[in-house]
């Protein structure tokens, strides 16, 4: 298996330290020979490497701005977490005006897409969510936590594409007219959003051309937005761009997309650990009354991508703000009840279908074998090996776990004295055998 992932190894900068072993929710990381490799098909593009690693050896690849020169007409779409980017008091007009002299050609937010999401997932939750809690699609890397690691929890999926996925599917209809070499740009605080584009989960082809971080622009675009903001200033405002309220700038943010939704009994974890814990939990049938659950890879939401510039917290802050601003005037949020099962579209985005048009297959990265009798031999001598380690699961042999070193022994990956506590041993065992040896004589010897 061959996928581009995001999310890669600049081997130069690596130590070998293996301080990213333990923070991989799919066991992803090895280190051999001194330097750390990542086993591609069990990478979700979550980001935790990135953060831990103290030599900054992991990082997250997005397109360049660059690439928008190959088209006629370029569309961006910008991720609500964008706007936690700026200082207190930068509007979403002024940076969807900044992304125009950027060098865009149009934007469409993904705030006013996810604004949608969040009609049709009430929809959705009261036509066939009363049995079972359900889970947003929303974050990519959970989505493929979910396809590596929780297999059995997919069908609590609910079958919605991601507000980017929707919004770009909208800007091809709003835009048709300029043309067959119409670019679609997602500005992104998330590296799992390159990998969604080119390996899409719950439909065949991405309506995104490319994903550029928040990182790869940042500088160019805050001086533009500087420069706006001084406009404003002097009385001259940038146009009115922006068509989103306060329920789609929520969702760069933990539980936004929960509270934008309205409905009861979720439960929200940002942070790829409390996401894990909370889908342990899931499995073990230990979230009685939970109906829905907002899960999000990154710490604080959207806001703690590894794409992003700017503190978590603080961009959450000034994310609030923006909300707050938004609200002013809009009364007490009302949720009208649904007509009939009408979650796959919404009148804002018209006939842009926002659901899946195909399932989500698990993938088997963690089976041992194909053969069921060979893969249960397999089990057989993993135990084996586990009962000799130590239990420690150190990572000095450069595997996350004993059980992973295990794992990579009867794969052939590995070798038992990999495990410095079993390396000693061994030469514990040798040192004595030659001490025994050396007091034998040969027979016939008259040495004593």
């Amino acid at each position: 298996m061959s996928i581009l992932h995001s999310v890669r190894l600049e081997e130069d900068l690596c130590r070998g330290c293996t301080n990213c072993l333990k923070t991989c929710p799919t066991e992803a990381i090895r280190v051999k020979k001194g330097k750390a490799f990542i086993i591609e098909e069990r990478c979700v593009d979550c980001g935790a490497c990135i953060r831990r690693c103290p030599f900054r050896a992991k990082k997250a690849h997005s397109d360049a701005l660059a690439l928008i020169d190959d088209y006629d007409f370029t569309v961006a779409l910008p991720a609500p977490a964008l706007y936690g980017q700026f200082p207190k008091g930068t509007s979403p007009d002024d940076i969807l005006e900044g992304l125009i002299r950027l060098g865009f050609d149009a934007c469409l937010e993904v705030a006013f897409a996810a604004e949608a999401v969040s009609r049709a997932t009430r929809a959705y939750r009261n036509a066939y969510g009363k049995e079972r809690p359900l889970i947003s699609s929303s974050c990519p890397a959970v989505v493929r936590l979910l396809r590596n690691r929780f297999p059995d929890l997919l069908e609590n999926v609910i079958p919605l594409k991601s507000p980017m996925e929707i919004a770009a599917s909208l800007a091809r209809t709003r835009y048709a007219d300029k043309g067959t070499n119409l670019g679609v740009f997602f500005v992104s605080p998330c590296a799992a959003k390159v990998t969604a584009i080119r390996d899409p989960l719950g439909h065949d082809d991405s309506a995104v051309d490319g994903v550029i971080g928040f990182s790869g622009i940042w500088k160019p675009l805050a001086e533009i937005v500087a420069e706006i903001d001084r406009e404003s200033r002097d009385g001259r405002r940038p146009p009115n761009r922006s068509e989103s309220s306060f329920r789609g700038v929520s969702w760069a943010r933990a539980e936004g997309e929960a509270e934008g939704a309205g409905l009861g009994e979720t439960l929200a974890a940002d942070g790829i650990q409390a996401v894990l814990e909370v889908l342990e939990a899931l499995e073990d049938d230990r979230l009685e009354g939970i109906g829905f659950l907002e899960l999000m890879a990154c710490p604080g939401g959207c806001v703690g991508g590894p794409l992003t510039v700017e503190n978590p917290y603080l961009a959450r802050s000034r994310i609030r703000a923006i909300e707050e601003e938004h609200r002013e005037g809009h009364g007490p949020v009302v949720f009208p009840e649904p007509q009939g099962d009408r979650w796959r579209f919404d009148e804002a985005t018209g006939h842009v279908d926002l659901g899946f048009t195909s399932g989500i297959e698990p993938l088997s990265v963690f089976k041992l074998d194909n053969d069921y009798a060979t893969a249960v031999e397999m089990m057989a001598k993993m135990d084996e090996i586990i009962d000799r380690l130590p239990g420690l699961d150190c990572g000095s042999c450069g595997s996350p776990s004993c059980r992973s070193l295990a794992e990579d022994i009867v794969r052939g990956h590995a070798k038992e004295t990999d495990c410095v506590f079993r390396l000693r041993d061994r030469i514990r065992d040798l040192t004595e055998d030659m001490l025994e040896l050396e007091g034998l004589n040969p027979p016939g010897s008259n040495r004593r």
